[in-house]
């Protein structure tokens, strides 16, 4: 890799650490190209060799993000929920703590990204990790509940929006409460759920 490529890519990282740091301390809205520069120590025209407006910038900051989803499932490599010992039905859930736990580590480590995210759904693609969850953990727990292909969506929209609610909630506070503790508080909704 050549000199000018590891400058480039050192500004980007300097410039999306900036932007994070940033948004720490003030709301998406009020943040501006000049205090990026400031901040990364980059001037404006190497931002505008990057980017052309800050929402190409939060598009970058929430795809690296995004791409380090599955890194926090590290057991998704190894095996997959079809693969594991065969539950009776009536002991299947949707959500586990399994799943949870990482996934909850995951949003508790970006929680200034993902926090400004559910704030400013648009800007920030809050969804995108969630295509991940869908294919990876949520999809396989369904096949073996036996629910039909075509009704799945449907049932991944009610579990994600529920888990969001928990999730964004915990998220405006802070992440005060510990990863095991939401986890289980979803889990038990999900299990008062299924008794219903």
């Amino acid at each position: 890799m050549d000199k000018f490529v590891r400058n480039y890519l050192k500004d980007a990282m300097r410039m999306d650490e900036a932007f994070i740091t940033l948004l720490e301390q003030k709301d998406l809205e009020h943040i501006t190209v000049k205090e990026i520069c400031e901040t990364a120590g980059v001037t404006l025209p190497i931002f505008n060799r990057h980017y052309e407006t800050i929402s190409n910038l939060i598009d970058e900051v929430v795809e690296v993000t995004n791409q380090r989803f599955l890194s926090y499932f590290p057991q998704i490599k190894e095996e997959t929920i079809d693969e594991t010992e065969p539950q009776e039905r009536k002991d299947l859930l949707p959500i586990t703590l399994k799943y949870l736990r990482p996934y909850l580590h995951f949003m508790k480590d970006n929680r200034t990204i993902y926090r400004t995210a559910f704030q400013n759904p648009d800007d920030m693609q809050a969804c995108e990790p969630y295509g991940d969850y869908k294919e990876h953990i949520l999809s396989p727990i369904l096949e073996q509940f036996d629910i039909p292909m075509a009704d799945r969506p449907h049932y991944i929209a009610y579990y994600i929006e529920r888990i969001i609610a928990i999730i964004n909630e915990w998220l405006c506070q802070d992440c005060a409460d510990g990863v095991e503790r939401v986890a289980e508080r979803i889990e038990k909704c999900v299990q008062e759920d299924e008794n219903i």
